[in-house]
């Protein structure tokens, strides 16, 4: 029974790369379309058009490439997975899926969907197929927006800490700073430190772009990875330290609607090179390490 389902599927939907069109091929990508559109519509319209998820559009267009080059470089063998394994997988996806759809919260609705989406593949093209392209899987993630609750949490310890940073260090050197929380008080003017200023836009942008960045560059190399996602969280809240030090400045010398106009999308912009410079910096910095470890492994 395993064989003929098995089989079944591998006639419905043949390997990637191949151009057999069939009305069942048609007929499925209509389906998945019926899925996947209304959710990445809304996605777009939510979290693409904020600050948050700015970085959804170019994580889309690259990661669709990725996707392609792996597959056209690797032509990995494929083969249908295994039928219960994928659907004892997928029919808790889908349900999630659907109750997030009828209750409204995007965030679950995407990752189900999402889900869905890789376990179908498994279920026509199996797990080679997926080992093959599990980067790309794994960046196009990033297009997705992450649960509220998760951003509160990940958030709220940095702006706070961020906030007594900045407050010390200008209080030491003799400005009429104070803070309560996420609220700074200077002089007469008062500003509350967001999560856009706070580093958790940085930290998930930067670790797209730097996942993108040392996969083409070291590909595998598993120390690579780490070096770089260890160095882009303490390298975006500085920068984020930085910025919220710099608009403090400003808003206290230039006033308020200075430090909330161009300057403050230009000091985000700014901060957020010299970050991305820092982190390549720090890797050819520390590419003699990967090669050095890499042949003594060898040898």
């Amino acid at each position: 029974m395993r064989h003929e389902v098995g089989s079944s599927l591998a006639q419905v939907v043949p390997p990637p790369g191949t151009r057999h069109v069939t009305f069942a091929n048609v007929l499925l990508a209509i389906g998945v379309a019926l899925i996947v559109l209304p959710t990445m519509i809304e996605v777009a319209k939510v979290s693409w058009t904020t600050e948050q998820g700015g970085h959804g559009p170019l994580v889309l267009v690259t990661g669709i490439w990725l996707l392609w080059r792996e597959l056209t470089a690797s032509r990995p063998a494929t083969g249908p997975g295994k039928p219960l394994i994928g659907l004892a997988m997928l029919v808790p996806l889908i349900t999630v899926f659907i109750v997030a759809r009828i209750t409204g919260v995007l965030e679950i609705e995407a990752f189900a969907m999402y889900g869905a989406l890789i376990v179908g593949a498994y279920l026509l093209w199996g797990a080679a197929l997926l080992r093959t392209i599990w980067f790309p899987l794994v960046y196009l993630a990033f297009t997705l927006p992450p649960p509220d609750s998760v951003v509160a949490a990940v958030t709220l310890p940095i702006k706070i800490r961020i906030s007594e940073w900045a407050v010390s260090l200008l209080h030491a050197i003799g400005y009429p700073v104070a803070n309560s929380g996420v609220t700074i008080q200077i002089g007469q003017y008062q500003l509350l430190v967001a999560a856009a200023c706070a580093g958790l836009n940085s930290i998930v942008t930067l670790g797209a772009l730097c996942l993108l960045y040392v996969y083409l560059r070291h590909r595998s190399n598993f120390r690579a990875f780490l070096v770089v996602a260890l160095a882009a969280i303490p390298v975006a809240i500085i920068s984020n330290f930085v910025r919220v030090m710099v608009l403090v400045l400003v808003t206290y010398y230039l006033g308020e609607a200075a430090a909330q106009g161009f300057l403050h999308d230009f000091a985000g912009l700014l901060m957020f090179a010299v970050a991305l410079l820092t982190i390549f910096a720090i890797d050819q910095i520390a590419t003699p390490f990967y090669s050095r470890r890499t042949d003594e492994t060898k040898a």
